[in-house]
Formats: structure tokens, C-alpha cells, sequence
């Protein structure tokens, strides 16, 4: 019993885990931020890779000061993977519904722990 106590108060102490995160960087007027508004946003947080990194959006005029991005954005809509508020991949860019899943699967596959137990976009 001990044991378990110890351990459970190990598991209390301990930080939490990176969490990911898709930041979205907009702007107004943006037609193809417009189109994945209609395409994609509405399902997004019901899929696999929205539950493992939810969506935040930000304005491309005022990045965040907590959001450290690699190099300036300059294409809207740009989707930076983000952990512990540092960019770790981006995807410049709405490539349109068929190749978006695709696109953001490998993005999260080549630079995080992503891992979905079945395949496909939820």
C-alpha cells in the first residue's frame, strides 16, 4: 500500500504532459481561411487530430507574445503545430479538404507522439 501511495503522490507532483496544439493564423478576408471555416472547422474538434491538438486561432496582425514562431508568417490561413508554445511544423496554407487531413496526419506523425488508433480523420 505504500507502494501505491508513493507512486500516486509521483503522479500528483508531475507536470503535465506537452500538450499540442494547431494554431491557426488568420486574417479577415482571407477566402481560402473562409473556406476552411465552411470545410473543415466545423468537424475539427471531433476528429482524432483536433482531440490530440486542439485548435487555436490567432490574427496574423497580433501574434500572441506566448506563441514563438520560427520564421514570420506571411500566407493566411498558415497552421503551425505548436508544444509548450514554440512552433515545431507548419503548413502554409489551405490546400482544400482531400489533401488537407493528409497534409496535417504526416505534419503530426513526423514531429510529435501522434499516434491515432485508427486511421482516417475521425
Amino acid at each position: 500500500m505504500q507502494l501505491f501511495r508513493g507512486a500516486l503522490a509521483a503522479l500528483m507532483l508531475a507536470g503535465p504532459a506537452a500538450a499540442a496544439e494547431l494554431v491557426m493564423v488568420e486574417q479577415a478576408g482571407c477566402a481560402w481561411c473562409a473556406r476552411w471555416n465552411a470545410e473543415i472547422a466545423p468537424a475539427y474538434p471531433n476528429t482524432t487530430e483536433g482531440k490530440f491538438a486542439p485548435l487555436r486561432r490567432v490574427s496574423l496582425r497580433t501574434l500572441p507574445a506566448d506563441l514563438e514562431v520560427a520564421r514570420r508568417v506571411t500566407f493566411t490561413p498558415t497552421f503551425l503545430l505548436v508544444e509548450d508554445g514554440r512552433e515545431i511544423a507548419r503548413m502554409e496554407g489551405y490546400p482544400g479538404e482531400d489533401f488537407f487531413w493528409p497534409m496535417l496526419d504526416q505534419m503530426l506523425r513526423q514531429n510529435s507522439n501522434y499516434a491515432p488508433e485508427t486511421e482516417g480523420n475521425g
